[in-house]
């Protein structure tokens, strides 16, 4: 049998940064909104451990063993004692190297295929465990919805949303590394005392509320990344501009970027807003999706040619 499991992309409603630690990352308080734009990962048996992957961008994804949805299928084969002798094939929509955790989004479908074809029957809490191994963002693109990532950003914590918020997403001609990011915000506050990371009551009560004005009005300035990333990717500023101008309610550069996020108030606003970034030209995308979205699901198990399950 082949298994397929459909996972989504994020969008950081806030991402507050905390200095660098010892150990090179930085705390977090990082409010993640899954919205729906997915990759799907299918995990199919096979001799060996192998990656494909189509889709847009899709020449940019590694199909070696640093991928990180092999990563997920050796990380879970090691625990359970067993040959990691599968084909994972990728079929990406999520924007790659777009601060949207596509490949998270990879390592958490491939984690969940795995375990549902081999029936290693994980509990939540070891696929937990394994995702917060492989990344800061995986785990919560195994849980979805709405949460609280604390620490480098894998501890969760679960948030209530009280409505459906619409975005428009628009793909940079260009991509950005997460750490070059850090690397440049460490740069931009080496002299500073940076502050503890915390979540915004403002915001949380804005989720839970499904309060659009109020998130609006606060997504100016939550993304502590931006700075560095605008320094990195100065026409990003264009594209921000350009998204407000079209009639976005709030910009900002999503995550590590370059993809940039505008809130709109229906999926008419945004469908206006993204024809308005596509003819300004200073995105070569521009995508429309609503938060929240479900977490890692399987979507799919196909019969092998004998017709058994």
């Amino acid at each position: 049998m082949s298994v397929t499991v459909r996972v989504p992309a994020k969008v950081n409603v806030q991402l507050a940064v905390g200095g660098a630690r010892p150990d090179g990352f930085h705390d977090l308080a990082n409010v993640f909104l899954a919205v729906g734009l997915y990759d799907e990962v299918t995990a199919t048996p096979a001799d060996e451990l192998t990656v494909t992957c189509e889709g847009p961008g899709a020449e940019q994804v590694p199909l070696d063993r640093t991928n990180l949805a092999a990563r997920a299928a050796l990380a879970l084969a090691a625990r359970h004692g067993i040959e990691p002798a599968v084909h994972l094939h990728i079929a990406k929509d999520i924007p790659v190297a777009g601060g949207m955790a596509g490949g998270s989004a990879d390592a958490a479908g491939a984690l969940l295929a795995c375990d549902t074809l081999w029936g290693t029957n994980a509990s939540r809490a070891e696929l937990l465990d394994i995702c917060a191994e492989l990344g800061s963002d995986v785990p919560f693109s195994l849980v979805g919805g709405a949460a609280l990532g604390t620490g480098r950003g894998e501890r969760l914590q679960t948030l209530d949303v009280g409505g459906t918020f619409h975005w428009v997403f628009a793909v940079a001609d260009g991509g950005l590394s997460t750490p070059a990011v850090y690397r440049e915000f460490d740069r931009l506050h080496e002299h500073d005392d940076v502050p503890e990371p915390v979540a915004s009551p403002v915001l949380l009560d804005a989720l839970a509320k499904g309060d659009l004005d109020a998130l609006a009005a606060f997504l100016p300035g939550s993304n502590g990344l931006q700075p560095a990333a605008l320094s990195l990717f100065p026409k990003l500023s264009d594209t921000l501009a350009e998204g407000l101008a079209a009639g976005a309610l709030a910009a900002l550069v999503s995550g590590s970027g370059p993809t940039t996020a505008f809130l709109t108030r229906d999926v008419e606003s945004a469908r206006a807003v993204a024809d308005g970034l596509l003819a300004s030209g200073t995105c070569k995308a521009a995508r429309v999706a609503a938060s929240p979205a479900p977490g890692a699901t399987v979507v799919q198990r196909a019969a092998d040619q004998d017709g058994q399950p």
